[in-house]
């Protein structure tokens, strides 16, 4: 059985390939049928405990020593250097137990320069301030969490002023560049993101694969906001995650077959190694980080689209920020989740017990493998290869 948490002892990745040949093949769970039309595809069959901002160490114990000094003096000074220094441990210790520290955090093997895409979160939390009032908060990583940043405000200054001049205080305080692009997932916030990014020419991208970020806040809702002393137990999201009813697909991205498929998780694993040399089109998530526990002969499922125009199929698709699919076994159709809140009928297919079943058999496979699945965009299905590969998550809303 799967399990999915944060993984608390790898909190940053190591530089890996991002697209190989596959090793296998996908392995339909049925036979996939011809869509009559282009207009419907049918068918019939993870952290640092908490790395803090501080301020600038003692100066105290950095004066030299000289020759002229006795050695009393000398094992004096060492005594109260080596005193000092245990202060300043149990400091960090004391900052490990604060709820109410801020973190500041770069990992030191990161390369900077290469951290262009940042996660995103502002909102309020589940804490009270001393006059009484919720209290908001920023959080900010990178998809590694090499980049940890948070930092709590009054609710009187959320605007997107108070975010641009945040998001330059990060870059000047860590020392790395603007990114190119910052990924959020609340659509109530769209506007003031939006506008602070647009500010600072950095591309703001509503998306749900913000998988480490949601990650990180179910982790800090657990260890640190339980335990804040303005925390308000059973106190609910004010920006509750939007879940709309599916709209119809837009004619560009229709196929013309589909069906649902499997890959072994070691064949899966060698697929996103290999990412960016193989497709052109995709993407991944950081297994390592999520703390995925599968055995490598566990077929993770997935949905694979076949049509005569893969690449710009997948082109396309490669715009939407993909999150993932879903059977609605009530309505016998396929649901794509894009973006922060938008939802598209991707499938439909004939409601027949048979058909019900495998349906059922695909989302109990993504079950067992706590919501991880796959979209695949090929010439044809029975191909080796695909044009386009995503790798996607199910993956709840943060408790705040």
């Amino acid at each position: 059985m799967a399990t999915l948490s944060l993984n608390p002892a790898r909190l940053r990745s190591p530089n890996k390939p991002f697209f190989r040949k596959p090793t296998s093949s996908l392995l339909p769970l049925c036979r996939p049928s011809s869509v009559p039309s282009h207009r419907a595809l049918r068918r019939t069959g993870i952290l640092h405990s908490s790395i803090f901002c501080r301020s600038s160490l003692s100066e105290s114990s950095a004066s030299p020593l000289t020759e002229d000094s006795p050695l009393e003096d000398d094992a004096e000074q060492l005594e109260e250097e080596e005193e000092e220094e245990e202060e300043e441990e149990d400091d960090d210790d004391d900052d490990d137990d604060d709820p109410t520290t801020e973190v500041c955090y770069l990992d030191p093997d990161a390369d900077a320069e290469a951290i262009t895409e940042w996660e995103m979160d502002f909102c309020s939390r589940p804490i009270l301030d001393a006059r009484g009032k919720k209290l908001w908060e920023l959080v900010v990583c990178d998809g590694t969490l090499s980049l940890q940043y948070t930092r709590y405000f009054p609710n009187n200054v959320i605007n997107s002023v108070t975010l641009k001049e945040a998001i330059l205080t990060i870059s000047d305080t860590l020392g790395v560049p603007l990114p190119e692009k910052i990924r959020f997932f609340r659509s109530q916030m769209q506007t003031i993101i939006t506008r602070a990014c647009n500010e600072l020419c950095v591309k703001p991208i509503p998306s749900k694969r913000c998988v480490s970020l949601v990650l990180w806040l179910e982790e800090r809702y657990e260890t640190i906001y339980t335990r804040h002393p303005g925390f308000q137990k059973g106190t609910k999201p004010l920006l509750a995650l939007d879940n709309p009813f599916p709209m119809q697909l837009p004619e560009n991205l229709f196929g013309e077959k589909w069906a649902f498929v499997q890959l072994p998780f070691s064949a899966l694993q060698e697929e996103m190694s290999s990412l960016d040399r193989k497709y052109a089109f995709g993407s991944d998530l950081d297994l390592d980080l999520l703390g995925l526990e599968i055995d490598d002969k566990t077929l993770v499922p997935g949905l694979a689209v076949a049509s005569s125009r893969a690449k710009p199929l997948a082109a396309w698709t490669n715009g939407l920020e993909v999150s993932s699919v879903e059977v609605d076994i009530d309505r016998a159709s396929l649901i794509l989740s894009t973006g922060v809140a938008t939802r598209y009928v991707y499938a439909t297919y004939k409601k027949t017990p048979a058909t019900t079943k495998e349906a059922e058999a695909w989302e109990a496979a993504k079950k067992a493998c706590r919501g991880l699945h796959f979209l695949a965009i090929q010439e044809k299905l029975d191909s080796d290869d695909c044009v386009g590969f995503w790798l996607l998550l199910d993956l709840p809303p943060p408790p705040v």
